[in-house]
């Protein structure tokens, strides 16, 4: 496999090559190296066709070129070998049940709250802290149904969760797309391989949906979109196709008698349950925002008689607060009696002073994050800053210190990915997806390996010109 020379610079950990240059796995090395660089090419060009041609695509919004991109995409794939994979799969497991365990807690009595363990401020100045839900817990006690929860590797090989994504995780739909992409343009790769397979997702995400339906015989479920001009819009459509369901407008859902029915040619359809890819706002304009066009008018009436679940439940993003993330290692002790299987990236929260003035004299070695944005938005990459960009990123932070964490900088870990001087490293990160019902929690082998296609870039995200690679986990 012929690697360019920025890989006898690179510092970082290599998903799929040694310090050598060898591959980590040798059946799929010896697989990647018996293809040439021109024939990679070749099938790069054939996988992003097939990619515009079934418009699989996202959304930048305000970018000069249109918002409607193809999606990026690099076939050389990430591995994971099945015994690490095993691991992150019990730590992303033990997380989420935490994270549900405090939600349910902060919503309710707030045991964690009274005990010092959280500060109840850090709380009670959330955004995302819902205090209209206080005293409300969801049909079987699930407020997460889906998470995706971003992991990163340092230099030294250790796997860190950089964050979590409770509310309307998405990028599940280019997983699957990602690998119908190279069963088409590398079949030969996979004979023989034992990779496991990641096309059973919608199959358990219906499940899991109609797993927490309010108890009738045959429940319906549907997804809410806020339409086409939404970043996801493509995903929605995906999900919905795939498993069998309605997509959904605000306007083709009504409640009656704090039930919600859809309209259909048929005449109304009782629906029990709704997975939701509209923000907590937009939901029902008699609860949240008046304004909004998008939700529908008494569903959480509906919500709060039992009458329909909500995946993910609304209220949740009090679990997405960047600043409430530093703590979910003291939840996992708290509520499991457990140590955590995954680290938190160490994480500064600048409300508290003696916090705020570290990162305040060590913002050329930090990564200096807004709470509630996501994308990759807001970002300050210390190390990486201009003294005019740092200096205005102080003053953000002193003018509302609630609003932003900082963390250090790590070295993310890198794939080979094509590029016109060869198959260069570039910085990845990776989302798994994680699915909680009532009696089972699920997590795609994998996930989305999202990559910065610039060189030396750590910002992955797709809005700020990332892309993605297949995820392999192999069973043997």
């Amino acid at each position: 496999m012929r690697v360019s020379e920025e890989y006898r610079e690179s510092s970082a950990f290599d998903e799929l090559l040694n310090r050598d240059g060898e591959p980590r796995i040798a059946l799929i090395g010896q697989r990647l190296g018996d293809i040439s660089l021109d024939v990679l090419r070749e099938r790069q060009a054939v996988a992003a066709a097939r990619l515009m041609e079934y418009g699989i695509t996202f959304t930048v919004y305000g970018h000069d070129e249109g918002t409607e991109k193809v999606w990026p995409f690099d076939i050389i794939p990430r591995v994971i070998q099945r015994d690490e994979w095993t691991s992150i799969e019990s730590g992303l497991k033990q997380r989420v049940r935490a994270l549900n365990l405090f939600l349910d807690d902060v919503y309710g009595e707030q045991r964690i709250l009274n005990e010092g363990i959280i500060p109840r401020e850090l709380i009670e100045t959330s955004a995302c802290f819902d205090r209209k839900l206080s005293g409300f817990r969801p049909n079987s006690g699930v407020w997460t149904h889906i998470v995706g929860t971003d992991l990163v590797r340092d230099a030294d090989g250790s796997i860190y969760v950089l964050e979590d994504n409770a509310r309307c995780p998405s990028g599940v739909s280019y997983v699957l797309e990602n690998r119908e992409a190279m069963k088409r343009v590398l079949p030969e790769v996979f004979d023989g391989s034992t990779i496991v397979p990641v096309e059973a997702y919608p199959e358990r995400l219906l499940e899991t949906l109609i797993g927490v339906a309010p108890k009738t015989d045959e429940p319906t479920a549907v997804l809410l979109t806020p339409g086409p001009y939404n970043s996801a819009y493509f995903e929605h459509c995906f999900l919905a196709q795939r498993m069998g369901i309605e997509l959904v407008s605000g306007p083709d859902l009504t409640v009656q008698d704090d039930v919600v029915w859809m309209n259909t040619t048929r005449g109304p359809q009782r629906v029990d349950v709704i997975y939701r890819r509209i923000d907590d706002d937009f939901l029902d304009p008699k609860f949240f925002r008046k304004d909004s066009m998008l939700g529908v008018p008494g569903l959480m009436k509906a919500y709060f008689a039992g009458n329909v679940t909500l995946a993910n439940a609304p209220g949740n993003g009090i679990a997405d607060d960047k600043a409430v993330y530093r703590y979910v290692p003291e939840m996992i002790q708290f509520y499991l009696s457990e140590e955590p299987i995954l680290n938190n990236v160490p994480t500064y929260v600048c409300s508290r002073e003696d916090e705020r003035n570290h990162v305040l004299a060590n913002l050329e070695k930090m990564v200096v994050k807004p709470v509630n944005e996501s994308g990759g938005y807001g970002i300050v990459l210390g190390p990486r800053a201009s003294k005019e960009e740092l200096a205005k990123a102080a003053d953000s932070i002193k003018g509302d210190p609630r609003n932003w964490i900082a963390q250090p900088m790590l070295n993310l870990s890198t794939v080979p990915t094509i590029t016109s001087d060869g198959l260069a490293p570039r910085h990845v990160d990776l989302r798994p997806f994680i699915l909680v019902g009532c009696d089972d929690i699920f997590v795609l082998p994998g996930g989305l390996t999202r990559v910065a296609l610039v060189a030396g870039s750590m910002i992955v995200n797709s809005s700020q010109g990332g892309g993605s690679k297949d995820t392999w986990v192999m069973n043997d």
